[in-house]
């Protein structure tokens, strides 16, 4: 790999999400391998400092570690353009795109990717009689999952499975979030998908112990999801996720590295979304696929770093 297109990094992680806590790990594991593949590297934390007071006459390149709101919506994105610094992974639109949820399940809908039925409320749709009447007209059968439209990490996701119970649920999740997503829960196979530079890596398939792959399953040990590398399926379903996966890269116009997160039922894969800041830590999802297609965790470090651009 060419070394010389990039001397000085500086990884930007932490920030002010709810997922600051696996930001900080992502971002140090990166450091630790740039530092190992011969980068002078320094770091910057959007919670200590605004992204604006970044000195772009001492670095050549960004490398975001950053998850959440703030660092994986455009926002981020929209200040390294500003400054005129090459960063990694995808830009301002498709970052936006991909993390709202109701915008990249009506892409997924336009360019015939299965996707569960959902529908969108916030504070106006606060009417009972009018919610059960949408959920109604859409098919939605329980057990229903809630989500805010734009949290990673599967932060705020509840799952509901009686009737009784999803008013009072969706009334506590607004008035934190505004903006949710009803979505019909699709059951079966949980496989994800690394997309990297373009092209898919591999599929993984996690059987979580918990009711759900939530930020317990994905961040703590205890949870002990259980991970299963080729993903159980057959050679033709394999490469029929694959290419679900590039579809929806593409499509959303993504660079770098992304992570889409599928259900597989009924001989049909479902699309819940697409991550285009995946966690970079020691139990995450994309190292681990990478490294079965023979890419080690300081070479796909490397391999993002050298995707960086601008104006993308």
């Amino acid at each position: 790999m060419n070394k010389k297109k990039f001397t000085n990094v500086l990884v930007v992680l932490g920030g002010t999400s709810g997922e600051r806590a696996v930001s900080l790990e992502s971002g140090k594991a990166c450091i630790k391998a740039l530092k190992k593949k011969g980068y002078k590297v320094s770091l910057f934390d959007p919670q200590k400092k605004n992204l604006n007071l970044i000195d772009k006459e001492k670095i050549d390149v960004i490398f975001n570690a950053l998850h959440g709101r703030d660092g994986e919506d455009g926002i981020a994105q929209s200040y390294f353009e500003y400054l005129k610094i090459p960063y990694t992974h995808s830009g301002v639109i498709s970052s936006y795109n991909s993390m709202n949820k109701i915008i990249s399940k009506e892409i997924f809908i336009k360019n015939r990717i299965k996707t569960p039925k959902f529908i969108y409320l916030n504070k106006k749709d606060l009417d009972k009689d009018y919610i059960f009447k949408k959920i109604f007209s859409k098919k939605i059968k329980f057990p229903i999952v809630l989500k805010p439209i734009n949290e990673g990490s599967s932060l705020g996701v509840k799952i509901c499975k009686k009737k009784e119970k999803l008013f009072p649920s969706i009334k506590r999740l607004i008035y934190k979030y505004y903006e949710i997503i009803l979505e019909e829960y699709i059951s079966g196979q949980e496989v994800q998908v690394a997309v990297i530079n373009g092209k898919s890596m591999g599929a993984i398939e996690l059987i979580p112990k918990r009711l759900f792959y939530d930020y317990k399953a994905k961040y703590t040990k205890k949870a002990k999801t259980k991970h299963i590398m080729p993903a159980r399926l057959s050679k033709k379903k394999y490469g029929e996720v694959l290419k679900i996966a590039k579809k929806a890269h593409e499509i959303l116009r993504c660079r770098g590295v992304t992570r889409s997160d599928f259900k597989f039922y009924n001989n049909n894969f479902y699309l819940l979304e697409i991550n285009t800041q995946p966690g970079m830590t020691s139990l995450s999802l994309v190292p681990e696929i990478a490294s079965y297609a023979g890419l080690n965790f300081e070479n796909l470090v490397e391999k993002i770093l050298l995707d960086a651009s601008i104006n993308k």
